[in-house]
């Protein structure tokens, strides 16, 4: 299969959306906050890091660089990727995309626990990898 958007574009959308998830805040980490004893605070805040909002912004502007062909393509992979989809049910998995609309898909791209990871599955279902792809920096 020859993906509509260049291999290259998908494996940076991928690095992006690793870098985004790394930084994107677990359900329970207010409560581990709340649990530390005021003497320990000065300790704690030199390990906090300030959500860099640079990175969504990166990764929603990716997005927004697709053609909606494209970006029908990436949610669709994403559903192949987390077994919504079979492989063979590509053409199914697009058509419902495109049905999606451009906002539709960005938030729910957004939104998908381990983007990063079933984008990587969904390409792997049609033998796509970002390994040897350029560098991703």
């Amino acid at each position: 299969m020859d993906p509509l958007t260049p291999l290259d574009t998908l494996c940076r959308i991928i690095l992006r959306a690793r870098e985004y998830e790394a930084q994107t805040p677990g359900e329970f980490e207010d409560e581990a906050a709340d649990n530390v004893d005021d003497e320990d605070e000065g300790a704690l805040s030199v390990l906090e890091d300030d959500i860099n909002t640079g990175v969504e912004e990166e990764l929603r502007q990716a997005f927004d660089d697709l053609g909606e062909d494209q970006l029908a393509e990436v949610l669709a992979f994403c559903w192949v990727g987390q077994g919504t989809y079979e492989a063979s049910d590509w053409s199914e998995a697009m058509e419902e995309a495109m049905d999606t609309g451009r906002s539709g898909a960005v938030e729910e791209l957004m939104d998908l626990p381990m983007l990063a990871s079933v984008l990587e599955a969904g390409m792997a279902a049609f033998d796509l990898t970002c390994e040897g792809v350029g560098e991703l920096s």
